[in-house]
């Protein structure tokens, strides 16, 4: 079983662009504190239970796919998209 959660440069940086889309969009913090909230207890769900999710992403999170691995004792959030992207344009490193 994992026990910790790595963010890799580039899905923290995608995690904190789609955080301050919702703060711009919505003008408050209300929604982005909620969806990081949503977001830190599925990561968690994985750890205890890595045969949660499938192959390479969570769903749900308001569609939201998170694609990771597990390395050693390490779940690696390699990237961050929304489910309406178009997957031909996914890069995970």
């Amino acid at each position: 079983m994992a026990e910790r959660i790595i963010w890799t440069i580039k899905a923290k940086n995608e995690l904190t662009d789609i955080l301050q889309y919702w703060i711009h969009r919505n003008k408050s913090n209300t929604f982005s504190l909620k969806l990081n909230t949503l977001i830190e207890d599925q990561l968690n769900l994985i750890l205890e239970f890595p045969k949660t999710g499938r192959i390479t992403d969570i769903p749900g999170v308001y569609k939201y796919l998170f694609y990771y691995e597990f390395i050693d004792d390490s779940l690696y959030v390699l990237t961050v998209r929304h489910g309406s992207q178009n997957p031909k344009t996914l890069e995970l490193k």
